[in-house]
């Protein structure tokens, strides 16, 4: 069995509560699987999340731990409407 030494995985925000959130993760590229279904703690996020927040998970090297990015918002973005 091969294990994965670097990813990078796009997160949206599904729900959250003041402890935890549920995120839907896919594969970059998408595989056939689809979307796979997480629950993380909201202190891993190193920024404000929402419902519908993008992020990514990315570990570039064997030897590091994954990171989490968030995605920046675009400024005056309808599209882009906080809800908690």
């Amino acid at each position: 069995m091969t294990v994965l030494t670097t990813f990078i995985l796009v997160g949206m925000v599904d729900s959250f509560d003041p402890y935890f959130a549920t995120v839907e993760l896919n594969t970059t590229p998408e595989s056939n699987g689809g979307p796979s279904i997480a629950v993380m703690p909201v202190s891993a996020f190193p920024c404000e999340i929402y419902e519908g927040k993008v992020f990514y998970v990315v570990k570039l090297r064997e030897e590091e731990d994954a990171t989490i990015v968030c995605q920046k918002d675009a400024k005056n973005d309808p599209g882009r409407r906080k809800t908690d």
